[in-house]
């Protein structure tokens, strides 16, 4: 009996010590690997994409291209190698994102030379730019940006995947340590009625830890749980539909500036605007979906709104331009986009696009802070239990020999 007692002990430590190991691993995984990467894989579509809108923005300033927009052209740029630099060194060659990490290295040095082409014919007054442009961004829109959201995609489920596993009970160890719990109370009762002595000290102690520790298991697990979900409801989940929402204003910007490249020549990027713009900010447009989100929280929630009337001023901004170049008056529609030079262009479509992109990257910043302040109390919550689990199921596994061997030596 006392044999059998102290393997059910050490089994149950064991146990215990397994699947909390394995639930921090996944909690660490949350915030220090597949958090991050779907955060970067975001970041990285993002700085494509404004690429896009900024070269395509400098090309409509007709060879006066100013000095911030190139330079935005350029941070992009260096901002996507770095992300993907970082992403191949955080992923193994066997990750299911390494494939689209490896065809956007290959494919942004081709991206560029596109563009410094266009920028090329541009300045010469050669027509062969505005081509050269469109067919940069097509390949960018078609190809890359479709790589940067399969990427996006993968680590995202991976995300997912690390919370399922850091929020799930320990069952099995659990389980167990009822079990072990009863046979130790079982075990006291039989002794009893054999031995008509009411108390065994070692038994009591084994008991006693064996409770504690299954206690602090269930407790301190369920409690992780709640922090790491928090993280994901207040955290995570808002921060992905902001980034897709900026995503997604950065995509119906850079549609409505090729619209003026292409000076008519073609509907694709107009219906595309309308695309995007409604999954932005239509009924159940990310934008909605932001708002709903973090209503609960005036700090996420504020810039958000905010965010939903640049939009509705932008709308209004785009329609007129938009009428301005179906009149032929191409000279307003660019004036009324970018903004004529040497005046303010804070009445543009531009400006609006700036300050929803501001609001959206605040709201970004805030639940970035809610994640990381969440899942750290998350991890933080079962810091001590692997060691104290161990050293309990020592302890019990003692007593209850201890115990068993108290009994038998009175009858030798």
């Amino acid at each position: 009996m006392g044999s059998a007692l102290a393997v059910l002990a050490v089994l149950f430590g064991a146990l215990t010590v397994t699947q909390v190991v394995q639930a921090g691993n996944a909690a660490d995984s949350v915030v220090n690997h597949s958090q991050p990467l779907s955060d970067d894989a975001a970041q990285i579509f993002h700085s494509l994409a404004d690429a896009d809108t900024t070269a395509a923005t400098g090309f409509l300033q007709a060879g006066n291209e100013t000095r911030a927009v190139q330079q935005q052209y350029d941070q992009d740029i260096a901002n996507a190698a770095t992300l993907l630099a970082q992403a191949a060194a955080s992923t193994s060659p066997s990750d299911p994102g390494q494939q689209q990490i490896q065809q956007l290295n290959a494919q942004l040095p081709l991206y560029t030379g596109y563009v410094d082409t266009a920028r090329a014919d541009d300045r010469q007054g050669l027509p062969l730019g505005g081509a050269y442009l469109r067919y940069a961004s097509a390949q960018l829109q078609n190809t890359m940006l479709a790589e940067a959201q399969s990427l996006y995609q993968a680590e995202t489920a991976r995300l997912h995947q690390d919370y399922a596993d850091a929020e799930a009970l320990p069952w099995a160890a659990i389980g167990l340590g009822v079990v072990a719990l009863a046979a130790l109370v079982w075990a006291q009762i039989r002794l009893f009625r054999r031995t008509n002595r009411v108390f065994n000290l070692g038994l009591v102690v084994a008991t006693g830890a064996t409770a504690v520790s299954l206690l602090w298991l269930a407790t301190a697990q369920s409690v992780a749980a709640a922090d790491l979900g928090d993280s994901n409801t207040r955290g995570a989940a808002p921060l992905q539909v902001l980034n897709e929402a900026r995503i997604k204003a950065l995509q119906c910007r850079g549609a409505e500036n090729l619209n003026l490249v292409a000076r008519g020549s073609t509907d694709a990027y107009e219906t595309a605007w309308s695309t995007d713009s409604g999954q932005l900010a239509g009924k159940s447009g990310y934008l909605v979906q932001a708002a709903a989100m973090t209503g609960a929280d005036p700090a996420a929630l504020q810039p958000v709104q905010a965010a939903q009337a640049a939009f509705s001023t932008w709308q209004q901004r785009h329609d007129t331009a938009k009428g301005a170049g179906d009149a032929g008056d191409y000279t307003t529609a660019v004036n009324d986009t970018i903004g004529a030079p040497d005046q303010s262009s804070t009445q543009t479509t531009s400006a609006a696009f700036t300050q929803l992109d501001d609001s959206l990257s605040t709201a970004i910043t805030h639940e970035r802070a809610n994640f990381h302040s969440l899942a750290d109390a998350g991890r933080g919550d079962t810091a001590l239990l692997p060691e104290g689990a161990g050293a309990l199921a020592l302890i019990a596994a003692g007593g209850a020999l201890f115990g068993i061997n108290r009994r038998a030596a009175e009858y030798r």
